[in-house]
């Protein structure tokens, strides 16, 4: 059996009832010791190489193995259970003997089962009363409005070694006089002439609001906001060359009521509980702790930007926010 195999067990293991609750705190890394740091088991109903099966994962396993009908499991489909039980505790020490723990994805997935229950348990949304939500809501109104924003269309045309500035912007001008006779050529335009991002879209940004969107100069969303809609921009540069936009469409600003945004003031209020409790129980941990860091080689290091997606104008969706606890999404703003 190969590591990725392994890994792949471990990795089950640690999500199933009987996984990464058993891990060793130390010693042999063969899972012998596991059942000193074991929480309650109940009854113990097989023991592997030191590592007790106890009836509390038996019943939740059985459980899934009951009919539709309600009858009891055999003795022997009882048996089968146990059998199976037994075999992830001999796959999980297994597992650890090649040292699969120390893999990223395996210790992923520890953390994640760590943190839920060490910090997410404590949280439910029954803690959060209706005058608590109202409260939130009347503080944090602008947080739940949906701003204004225009629908961006753009055509750029880089400066670059075989084209110099006073010819790019010939060739934008050039662009921009067929927009200004005929703005429904714009797509046609964008796909064969525009050298941005969004060529494939036929230059289409999308709904962007005042306050910006990543990766588009900020000059771009000004200039589209000053437009009446179906009016095409004049040639204005920015530090990626020469832009030509048209306002496609706008939106206007909504305010929405609290009913409409209770459930938006939930996930936010919970989200910001789980950030506090998350970051509490991590500071506990490094309290004591043994951490040096490597400062010189940090600095050293070379970060090179994340691949462009696939698809031009998509954004793969954030793993997190900034701060936020592995698995929790930070709050979003309505869209």
């Amino acid at each position: 059996m190969n590591n990725k195999t392994l890994s792949a067990l471990i990795i089950s293991a640690c999500i199933g009832a009987t996984g990464c609750g058993d891990t060793p705190s130390g010693g042999s890394n063969d899972g012998s010791d596991a059942s000193n740091s074991q929480q309650d088991v109940g009854e113990t109903l097989a023991t592997v190489n030191g590592l007790k099966v106890g009836s509390e994962d038996f019943k939740a396993a059985a459980a899934r193995k009951v009919p539709s009908n309600g009858k009891s499991l055999s003795p022997d489909e009882k048996k089968d259970v146990l059998k199976r039980l037994v075999d992830e505790k001999l796959l999980y020490q297994a597992a650890l003997k090649e040292g699969l723990d120390k893999d990223p994805k395996v210790q992923k997935v520890m953390v994640n089962t760590l943190l839920r229950e060490a910090v997410y348990a404590k949280v439910k949304n029954s803690d959060f009363t209706d005058e608590t939500l109202q409260t939130y809501f009347d503080e944090n109104q602008d947080d739940f409005v949906v701003p204004e924003k225009v629908q961006i269309k753009r055509i750029l045309i880089k400066v670059t070694d075989e084209r110099a500035d006073d010819a790019a912007k010939a060739e934008a001008g050039r662009i921009q006089a067929k927009l200004a006779k005929d703005s429904s050529q714009f797509k046609d335009l964008a796909t064969n002439h525009s050298e941005g991002p969004y060529k494939r879209r036929g230059g289409d940004v999308g709904f962007v609001p005042k306050s910006g969107k990543p990766g588009l100069d900020a000059a771009i969303v000004d200039e589209a906001f000053k437009l009446n809609v179906g009016d095409v921009s004049g040639v204005f540069k920015t530090d990626e060359g020469y832009n030509v936009v048209m306002a496609a469409n706008k939106r206007d600003k909504v305010e929405r009521t609290f009913q409409q945004m209770k459930g938006s003031v939930l996930r936010k209020i919970k989200n910001e509980k789980l950030k506090s409790l998350y970051e509490g129980y991590v500071d506990g941990l490094r309290t004591g702790a043994k951490i040096s860091t490597e400062d010189a080689k940090l600095e050293a290091i070379e970060v090179e930007p994340a691949r462009a997606p696939k698809h031009p104008g998509m954004r793969m969706p954030p793993m997190g926010g900034a701060g936020m606890p592995p698995g929790v999404k930070p709050p979003q703003k309505a869209k």
